[in-house]
């Protein structure tokens, strides 16, 4: 019994870090959580729990249809399902309601766990995770359930906890980041050199991804509030290049001696969705750019076709076909081992035009440079784009180098005003983790006129969209609160609420862009939308229409 009680400690300490990052909000606490977990769980469990926050931890020999299962087999499967559809999370739930055995065995350690789960079936997988259940109390049953299932949710990106992982052994996160792709879990030459044991691991992964640039928002002078924020009237062609800022999904594309990877902006590497781009990369380089589909007539596609490939683990001929991906290219980083970040832009980007043509390949084209005259032509451009795949301007100091994070004075986006209309809330789902108690997943309609069976016409609210932000922690409780009482149906871990001309909740929802969709009832589909205010005041059937949304996409 005295050797088990440390390896339940350390299971029982991976539970509690999991249940104090989901209920602490600032990511400094955050950071200190991981470094403070990280300084005293021993090797090989600390590595274990790192691989698992980032996502790097893949145990397939458990599955959540087979947990589901396993638990109905303990308890009665009607209690066991309106417990889920409360709860909201399959792990929280089967933690609470697990009906333990007497005698059970001893508490697992984590590296026990995933190492011995790694080498299992996924028949013999069940049975073990079954008696670590019995042995461990409700707590030590999330975090088993969160670690084999993979599906955390505890406020943490994989970014995080690399920056985590900087700050417990003093370095800078880009040494980090520019390793990661080279290591294995439960990463112990890591561990031992941020402790200082020994010496630097070897940068061993070609075309290692390298922290991204970013920008900050330029916001009119109401809005500003930080010595960052510069007034949008100062911006001239002398100091700033503008460039177009497209709606797809920022990359990372490096090529390192026939080694090929295309990174997102937080470094998750998505090369397998797309071959075709790696194809294209027949260089030693390393380009930051925007990941775009290919539309039918050679313009940019909407960001629902690149939708369509993201995400996924391979992607068919035909698939590509349909949906060729191309980078636009903004800036290089890196060109034939030659470090060139420390350049200021204007000279990086004539070695990238010069890149772009000797490559010469439709796969990878140039961000052409947007020329304006001044502050109000520039102003005129950001409101007037020339195809709505464009969300605004991009603005960049001539003498800026590429400068790993958000410096500050450097680099700036200018976005075009969101869409805002006014919708109907009709449908509401409870959210996950530390909302898991919370109606906070809200689906909103507009009104439009259909013909009975008479022939006669009759007004009903459509969906389209679907929003869980953009409100504050005071108002979540207010929408709570209002699913409760007004409840009308239940269908499953949705609830209808009461939403007529009579009576129902107008929210004044703002979005970025807007395409057609066969796959939504509307034939809309609206992109990154977000509740931007609650109009208690406004009665439902003021609400706005679909021939509403429909003008606008004409626009």
């Amino acid at each position: 019994m005295l050797h088990g009680r440390p390896i339940c400690l350390r299971m029982q300490s991976f539970a509690a870090l999991l249940e104090r990052l989901v209920l602490t909000p600032s990511r400094n606490a955050k950071l200190q959580l991981i470094t403070d977990y990280l300084r005293h769980t021993p090797d090989p469990s600390r590595g274990w729990a790192i691989a698992a926050i980032t996502g790097d931890l893949d145990i397939a020999s458990v599955k959540p249809a087979a947990l589901r299962e396993l638990v109905k087999d303990r308890t009665d499967p009607v209690l066991f399902a309106l417990s889920y559809d409360y709860v909201g999370d399959l792990a929280e739930t089967i933690s609470l309601i697990w009906p333990q055995r007497p005698g059970a065995n001893r508490a697992p350690a984590l590296n026990e766990i995933v190492e011995t789960l790694t080498e299992s079936t996924k028949a013999q997988g069940l049975l073990l995770v079954e008696g670590w259940l019995d042995a461990l109390d409700s707590a030590g049953r999330w975090a088993l359930l969160k670690l084999v299932t993979g599906g955390l949710r505890i406020g943490v990106s994989a970014r995080l906890a690399r920056q985590a992982l900087a700050d417990f052994g003093k370095v800078d996160v880009s040494e980090i980041e520019e390793l990661w792709h080279g290591l294995s879990p439960p990463y112990l030459d890591l561990l031992a050199w941020l402790e200082g044991r020994a010496p630097k691991p070897v940068a061993s992964a070609l075309a290692p991804f390298r922290l991204p640039m970013l920008a900050h928002p330029l916001l009119d002078k109401s809005e500003r509030i930080a010595d960052a924020d510069i007034d949008p009237n100062l911006i001239s062609p002398a100091d700033f290049a503008a460039e177009w800022k497209w709606d797809g999904v920022r990359v990372q594309l490096a090529a390192d001696n026939g080694v090929r990877r295309l990174y997102t902006r937080n470094g998750d590497d998505i090369s397998k969705a797309f071959p075709d781009i790696l194809e294209a990369a027949d260089f030693n380089a390393a380009l930051d750019g925007e990941l775009l589909i290919r539309s039918p007539i050679g313009g940019v596609a909407s960001f629902n076709e690149l939708q369509q490939r993201l995400n996924r683990k391979t992607v068919t001929p035909k698939q590509m076909a349909e949906r060729p991906a191309f980078l636009r290219a903004y800036d290089i980083m890196q060109e034939n081992g030659e470090d060139l970040r420390p350049l200021p832009f204007a000279r990086r980007r004539k070695r990238l035009e010069r890149f772009i043509v000797t490559l010469n390949n439709p796969r990878i084209d140039l961000s052409p440079l947007v020329r304006f005259e001044d502050a109000i032509g520039l102003q005129d451009l950001r409101r007037n784009p020339p195809t709505p795949e464009i969300e605004g301007l991009m603005l960049k100091r001539w003498d800026a180098p590429y400068v790993a994070g958000r410096p500050a004075g450097q680099w700036y986006k200018w976005k075009r005003d969101p869409h805002l209309i006014d919708a109907v809330l009709m449908y509401a789902q409870r959210g996950h983790g530390k909302r898991s108690g919370l109606y906070s997943d809200f689906t909103f309609g507009v009104w439009r006129t259909l013909k009975d069976e008479a022939g006669e016409p009759r007004e009903e609210l459509t969906p389209v969209g679907k929003a869980y932000f953009g409100f504050t922690d005071e108002e979540l409780t207010l929408l709570d609160k209002y699913v409760r009482e007004n409840e009308r149906d239940r269908y499953g871990p949705v609830r209808t609420v009461t939403a007529n001309k009579d009576q129902g909740l107008v929210l004044e929802v703002a979005f970025e862009g807007l395409q057609r969709s066969p796959r939504h009832r509307s034939g809309l589909a609206m992109r990154f939308p977000r509740i931007h205010r609650i109009r208690w005041d406004k009665p439902s059937a003021e609400a706005d229409r679909i021939e509403t949304l429909e003008a606008m996409l004409e626009r």
